[in-house]
């Protein structure tokens, strides 16, 4: 599979929005970049979320990728933001592409 450049947006129920841009590269992630209104304490909690998504395969679900961002952000404070809505994210931005 070639690059294809995938974006959504998802509003966190009672939180904020999150923003996803990611590529899929031989059928994984790349290039992810997440952004959004929340915030993440210490800052490098967002390198950690997009570390994490990147490099895992395009077919992973939202509960595998909720998972893996929960373990990389532990001990992260997140406000306005969850694992799980940021997996909704990247899997609303793949199947927009599908459709």
């Amino acid at each position: 599979m070639g690059n294809d450049a995938m974006h959504a947006e998802y509003k966190i129920p009672g939180g904020k929005l999150v923003v996803i841009d990611l590529d899929i590269a031989d059928g994984a992630f790349s290039n992810v970049i997440l952004s959004g209104d929340f915030f993440l304490s210490p800052e490098e909690a967002l390198d950690w979320i997009t570390a994490t998504i990147e490099g895992q395969p395009s077919n992973s679900t939202e509960a595998a990728l909720a998972e893996r961002i929960q373990i990389a952000t532990f001990g992260a404070e997140m406000l306005g933001i969850t694992p799980e809505g940021i997996a909704i994210a990247v899997r609303r931005a793949v199947e927009a592409v599908q459709e």
